[in-house]
C-alpha cells in the first residue's frame, strides 16, 4: 500500500486531556517525543522515513505545546504525568507497546516511560540527555546552594517572566534559540544560557540571519504559529516541576531500564559539556544495562534530529537520524548484545570554552566559570551528590 506524503493528524483524548498528534505509515509503532522549545514538526524528517520503512510513527505535541491542551496548574505537568500522555495515547490507539525516542525533555520522558512501564514500551531512545538515575538531592537545591540563581532553569522559575520576554516577539525568540543551542553557530562560540544581569536570557543568545542549513524560514514560520497559539507557559512549567519530579520519584531510586536502549546526541551539543552529563554518557553501560548503540554525530548541535536528519556513516551511506531506531530496537531478540560503543563519546574541546554555558537543556549538571576554582569544588560535590552509585 502506498505510504501518504505528508503526517495525518488527529486530536485524541488522553489522561485527562486531548494530545494533537502527527502520524504516518503502518506496522509496529514508534512514539516521539519532543522537547523545549518545539512541537512535533521537529520529527518531520523523521515520520515520512520510518513509513517508508514499514513502522507506524507517531509524533504528538507534548503536554502544554502546539495544538495540544495546557492544563492551567503547574504541578500538572510532572513526568508521572507526561508519560500518563503516552501511555493513555496507546490506550486510545489500541496500540499495546511501543518504542519511544525523546529528545531534550522528551528524553527524560522516554527514559521514564521505559523506567515505568517496561510491560508497554519495550525500547528506549534518548537524543542529547543521557539517561542519569535520580540523585540523592534536587536539582533546583543543587543550583540554589551553588548560587547561579541566573542560569536558565532557574530563570524560567518564576512563572510571567520567561513568558513575557519569549511572547514579545516569538519568531525572534524561537530563531536565536534554535541558533544559539546549534551546530550552525561559529566555531568557539557558545550561547551562555544565563540571565544577563538586569535582563533575560536572550540577551545572551546568539543570533543569525535565516535561513539555517537545517531550519528554512518556512520551519520557522510553523514553530512561531504553533507558539503564538500555546505561548510558552506550558513550556516552561516542565522546568517548575523539576524538584516536584525529585520527590515523586523517589519509588523509583536504584531501578534500572532494562530494555535495549540507545542515545544519540550531536558533536557540537553543549549537553556532552556538561559535567553530570558527561559521567552519565561515560558510564551508559552501567547506567543502562541494555544499551546496544550510542552515537556522536559530527558536526551537530542540540537539534539532532533537525540538524542531522541524513548523516553519513563511515562507509559512506545516508542514513536518517530516526531510521537506525527500527534495526535497533526490531531485531530478533536472539541476536548477540551488542556493546556500547564509546568511542568518540569525548566531545571536542573549543577554545576559549566557558563551562557556564550550556543549551536550554535540563536535568544534568551544575555549570560553573572555566577558571572560578570555589566553583569546581561546588561542581565536585554537585556532582557527588546528583549521582547515586549506578549499582
Amino acid at each position: 500500500m502506498a505510504q501518504p506524503q505528508s503526517p495525518e493528524h488527529r486530536m485524541v483524548e488522553t489522561n485527562g486531556i486531548r494530545l494533537h498528534v502527527a502520524e504516518m505509515g503502518q506496522g509496529p509503532a514508534i512514539l516521539f517525543c519532543h522537547g523545549w522549545p518545539e512541537t512535533w514538526y521537529s520529527w518531520r524528517h523523521q515520520l515520512p522515513a520510518l513509513a517508508q520503512a514499514g513502522f507506524r510513527a507517531l509524533a504528538p505535541d507534548m503536554r502544554g505545546y502546539g495544538r495540544s491542551e495546557a492544563p492551567a496548574p503547574i504541578e500538572a505537568y510532572t513526568q508521572l504525568h507526561i508519560v500518563g500522555d503516552m501511555v493513555g495515547l496507546l490506550d486510545a490507539l489500541e496500540i499495546p507497546e511501543a518504542v519511544i525516542v525523546g529528545h531534550d525533555w522528551g528524553a527524560p520522558v522516554a527514559w521514564n516511560a521505559a523506567l515505568m512501564r517496561p510491560d508497554r514500551f519495550r525500547a528506549v531512545v534518548g537524543m542529547s540527555v543521557p539517561y542519569s538515575p535520580r540523585g540523592k538531592v534536587s536539582l533546583i537545591d543543587v543550583l540554589k546552594k551553588t548560587g547561579l540563581n541566573d542560569f536558565y532553569m532557574m530563570y524560567f522559575q518564576e512563572p510571567g517572566v520567561a513568558e513575557r520576554e519569549f511572547e514579545r516577539d516569538v519568531t525572534a525568540s524561537l530563531r536565536r534559540v534554535l541558533y544559539s543551542a546549534s551546530g550552525s553557530r561559529p566555531e568557539g562560540t557558545h550561547w551562555k544560557a544565563f540571565a544577563a544581569p538586569g535582563g533575560g536570557l536572550l540577551d545572551n543568545a546568539l543570533d543569525a540571519d535565516m535561513p539555517f542549513a537545517w531550519l528554512s524560514e518556512q520551519d520557522l514560520a510553523e514553530y512561531a504559529a504553533d507558539f503564538r497559539r500555546s505561548g510558552f507557559r506550558g513550556g516552561f512549567n516542565w522546568y517548575r516541576n523539576i524538584h516536584r519530579n525529585w520527590e515523586l520519584l523517589s519509588a523509583f531510586t536504584h531501578a534500572a531500564i532494562r530494555q535495549p536502549a540507545m542515545f544519540v546526541a550531536g558533536e557540537r551539543d553543549g549537553v556532552l559539556r556538561m559535567p553530570a552529563m558527561q559521567s552519565a554518557v561515560d558510564n551508559i553501560k552501567q547506567l543502562l544495562p541494555g544499551v546496544r548503540r550510542s552515537e556522536i554525530i559530527p558536526g551537530a548541535g542540540h537539534w539532532i534530529q533537525q540538524e542531522a536528519p541524513q548523516d553519513r556513516s563511515p562507509h559512506g551511506a545516508k542514513r536518517n537520524a530516526g531510521a537506525a531506531v527500527p534495526d535497533f530496537a526490531c531485531a530478533p531478540s536472539g541476536l548477540a548484545h551488542l556493546p556500547a560503543d564509546r568511542s568518540g563519546l569525548q566531545p571536542k574541546p573549543e577554545q576559549n570554552a566557558d563551562r557556564r554555558v550550556g543549551p536550554m537543556l535540563l536535568l544534568g549538571a551544575v555549570p560553573i566559570g572555566k577558571n572560578d576554582e570555589q566553583a569546581q569544588g561546588r561542581e565536585q560535590q554537585a556532582d557527588e551528590n546528583l549521582h547515586d552509585d549506578p549499582r
